[in-house]
């Protein structure tokens, strides 16, 4: 009893030193903590007892330093890769993890403190589950395919090309790639019968933004896809007037050289910035591609649409932490980022090897987590889980353009919801709250983490947390 105490003080004194460090170096809503924070809430599974769980280790690849391809501190990056089996022996899943943006001096250099930008400080091992699952029962159609996790250390989506010397950061996210891929191929996915690139969040942009490039690695006669869950981040306006994620992506783009690597077809015709949004480059890319978006999602609601800079007020507060308490012009004004988004892919979905599942839920990330991914009370759109329709998808068993109807019709989701009481999160599927484990101290706590001892707590909650 003991050290579970000290557990779990320990677990709240670093929620609390976190927030305070995000708030006071970055501002309430520092895109990257934030998004670190939904990641980690959404990935990890504890469904399955520790006998039952897929635990993998990491790989750090060792040659890429001499390539220039290292994380910001100048770490090697790294990966997590369990073998395929039987019929699956030449079939590849390469899921790009995400975890925001830094897109700025400070907050990258606060950020290559933690996992997200130094493979120091990377767990040693990861849970698969969801769309990394071994197990038929939990991932019907790629549970016996050579399945990786790549892991995401440079802020830019793996796809920036810079350095700042002064500040000893290593902005590498597309030598990154290309070296991790170098090492795949190596690896055996050149003999690759199949291969799905897949990506969450931040990865599920790379997916967007790599997708191509992923195609011409191998030849012609390999069936190659890609998959981006939760990757579809719009050019929206956010109830105060402004684009919050814009002013955020400017400074990813312009920081970490991001320019130079973003596809000609887009870049001859646009600015650079508008080129790091999906919404501009989904439809002109040619390997077949699959998106995966919750229509109201979470994260988009919390730190572009709503953020505190949008709403400094707070007349957005009660509605963000559970979307039950939207008034009637809040709901609207949700309704109409829907309306964006099926907009924004609309041209995208005209083509018959393109997929999607579009559901009515307030959540992000679903393949990675097993609940929503593939589970007997999973979301479904005309009775057909995501697991179901992205293999029927890949495997071209049927045409899948899965679009759900307007929020509230969805019953099977599972949607995120904020409990302001004691600022916990619940995951609420229909009317049922089931809450998690975690619960967060109120952020109104005076206590301040230096940067330098946060990694501690990065690993403290890495290993603590289910």
């Amino acid at each position: 009893m003991k050290g579970a105490a000290i557990s779990v003080w320990g677990l709240l004194w670093c929620v609390v030193g976190v927030a305070a460090l995000s708030r006071s170096v970055d501002g309430f809503d520092d895109l990257s903590a934030k998004e670190s924070l939904l990641s980690r809430l959404e990935t990890d599974d504890t469904s399955a007892s520790p006998a039952n769980q897929l635990m993998v280790p990491l790989t750090l690849i060792h040659g890429a330093a001499a390539k220039g391809a290292v994380c910001l501190d100048g770490t090697p990056p790294g990966y997590h890769l369990h073998r395929g089996s039987g019929s699956g022996v030449n079939s590849w899943i390469i899921h790009l993890e995400g975890g925001g943006w830094c897109d700025t001096v400070r907050n990258c250099v606060i950020r290559k403190t933690t996992h997200r930008g130094s493979s120091k400080f990377m767990e040693k091992q990861l849970n698969f589950t969801g769309i990394l699952s071994n197990k038929a029962e939990e991932n019907p159609d790629f549970f016996n395919w050579n399945r990786v996790k790549l892991r995401y250390c440079d802020g830019a989506s793996f796809a920036g090309e810079g350095l700042d010397e002064a500040n000893q950061l290593n902005f590498r996210g597309q030598r990154i790639w290309s070296a991790a891929m170098e090492e795949l191929m190596a690896q055996g996915m050149k003999n690759a019968e199949q291969a799905l690139l897949s990506g969450c969040s931040a990865g599920g942009l790379a997916s967007i933004l790599h997708c191509d490039e992923f195609g011409d690695l191998f030849p012609k006669t390999t069936k190659v896809k890609c998959l981006s869950d939760a990757g579809m981040f719009l050019d929206a306006i956010d109830v105060g007037g402004g684009r919050t994620l814009r002013s955020m992506f400017k400074g990813v783009v312009s920081l970490q050289g991001v320019e130079k690597n973003l596809p000609n077809t887009c870049t001859s015709q646009m600015d650079p910035t508008s080129c790091f949004f999906p919404q501009n480059l989904v439809a002109n890319i040619k390997t077949p591609m699959f998106l995966l978006n919750a229509a109201y999602d979470v994260w988009q609601i919390h730190q572009s649409l709503a953020s505190s800079i949008a709403d400094p007020h707070g007349y957005w507060k009660d509605c963000k932490e559970n979307h039950a308490q939207c008034n009637e012009s809040q709901i609207q004004f949700l309704q109409d980022f829907r309306d964006q988004m099926l907009n924004a892919i609309n041209v995208f979905s005209k083509s018959e090897q393109n997929g999607l599942f579009i559901n009515s839920c307030f959540a992000h990330c679903q393949s990675e987590k097993q609940d929503t991914w593939f589970a007997d009370d999973s979301p479904v759109i005309a009775k057909k889980a995501i697991a179901v329709s992205v293999g029927d998808w890949f495997l071209e068993r049927t045409t899948v353009k899965a679009v759900d109807c307007a929020y509230p019709c969805d019953k099977s989701c599972h949607d995120l919801v904020f409990n302001d009481v004691t600022s916990s999160l619940e995951i609420s599927q229909s009317t049922r709250l089931t809450p998690t484990v975690l619960t967060l101290l109120s952020t109104s706590v005076p206590l301040f983490l230096t940067s330098s001892n946060a990694h501690h707590c990065s690993n403290f909650i890495s290993n603590k947390l289910p």
